[in-house]
């Protein structure tokens, strides 16, 4: 029945019903959209997972610390190394806590921390410790040393030995034709 006003009268018993029937309606139609979404969304996320960052992936600033610590050891006990007059000078220069402190950052810089390298560029310092490629296969050897004493991943170390061997151009000078 319509109401004086042109609507439909909502308090007589069939129209009330109806009302509510096609309200109801509406809302379970649009619960459902919102569902359908809401899912396909969950399953995006699900079907795209991220890979965690490597510095997530080997553990964080500790143990990143823990290897740059034993590498630096390793690095300054080295006799292939400690032969370059120069890399010996600076030994007695750089102290050791600081470089591993310095060097702890910038792994976990480039690795994906939130750590901040705040050193000089690789060039300026090495420049003059006039690196051979002998030294460098040294550096190497002790480096690959402390990822295995800390069971780094075969992954995990091939990442990190790629992102050290991207520094080479600017760390080594003789013994490749640039010297």
């Amino acid at each position: 029945m319509m109401h004086a006003t042109g609507g439909i009268n909502k308090n007589l018993p069939h129209q009330r019903g109806e009302y509510m029937r096609s309200g109801f309606l509406i809302a379970l139609v649009a619960l459902a959209a919102i569902a359908s979404v809401t899912l396909a969304v969950a399953q995006e996320k699900v079907a795209a997972p991220t890979k965690p960052s490597l510095y997530d992936r080997l553990g964080g600033l500790y143990p990143i610390s823990a290897v740059v610590d034993d590498f630096i050891d390793r690095v300054y006990a080295n006799a292939t190394l400690n032969a370059n007059p120069d890399i010996a000078k600076a030994r007695s220069e750089v102290r050791k806590p600081g470089l591993k402190v310095q060097l702890a950052n910038q792994v976990c810089m480039v690795t994906g921390g939130p750590c901040k390298y705040t050193g000089k560029g690789m060039k300026e310092a090495h420049a003059d410790f006039h690196i051979t490629q002998k030294e460098w296969d040294a550096l190497l050897v002790d480096f690959r040393a402390s990822l295995d004493k800390f069971k780094v991943p075969s992954g995990e170390q091939q990442e990190l030995v790629t992102i050290v061997e991207s520094t080479k151009p600017d760390i080594v000078v003789r013994g490749t034709g640039k010297e």
